[in-house]
């Protein structure tokens, strides 16, 4: 009786799981928006010091519980070489948030050359896209109306899947909250075509 009681149980209080790649060139400000959301949503989370955060090499994670489920944040490295390795988490990802670094202009190009590579990868068809235009704390950072050009021959490859262009500050936390909240919203309504995992807490 024990048993049945307690699976039960377990099953009560079981979250569906989705996972969200946080993908982006090195420097577009990938760990710093992470961090920024767990501090957001997670009580007593004081997150890591944002002058402290350097480089990833390999990945880093993080979880947020919201709106009864559980976001499972997978933040991977951007640098040309570990660009390579991002292909093997896409079949498993529910939501996809890209990064740009809205202050480097010399590298806008080549960000939006990454972006075309992993967005017509077919294991990311219908996958919901959270594009955020970082960094715009600076005062002479590239607005998104001035960033949207540069992208819009990608049109093709986003095709009809949910997205969202959005300016925010990793830094201040500008804008982390809304596109947390979407993104937690879209995947939910995605999940008849990707279901998610069950996880208990």
């Amino acid at each position: 009786m024990f048993t049945l009681l307690h699976g039960f149980y377990k099953y009560l209080k079981q979250k569906d799981e989705y996972c969200v790649l946080i993908l982006g060139l090195d420097n577009a400000g990938k760990t710093t928006y992470l961090e920024a959301a767990k501090t957001k949503f997670t009580k007593n989370y004081r997150g890591i010091n944002p002058s402290k955060i350097t480089t990833t090499v390999g990945l880093n994670i993080g979880q947020i519980d919201l709106s009864g489920i559980r976001l499972s944040f997978w933040d991977l490295g951007g640098q040309l070489e570990l660009q390579s390795l991002w292909d093997k988490y896409y079949q498993e990802s529910h939501g996809i948030i890209y990064v740009i670094d809205s202050n480097d202009r010399d590298r806008m190009e080549e960000s939006k050359e990454v972006f075309d590579k992993m967005i017509s990868n077919d294991h990311l068809s219908g996958v919901p896209l959270l594009v955020l235009a970082n960094k715009q704390d600076l005062p002479d950072c590239m607005g998104v109306r001035e960033i949207k050009p540069v992208f819009q021959h990608s049109g093709s490859h986003i095709g009809r899947r949910e997205c969202l262009v959005m300016p925010v500050s990793a830094l201040t936390k500008e804008g982390v909250d809304e596109g947390i909240r979407w993104l937690t919203e879209s995947v939910k309504q995605n999940s008849i075509i990707r279901k998610p995992r069950g996880v208990n807490d």
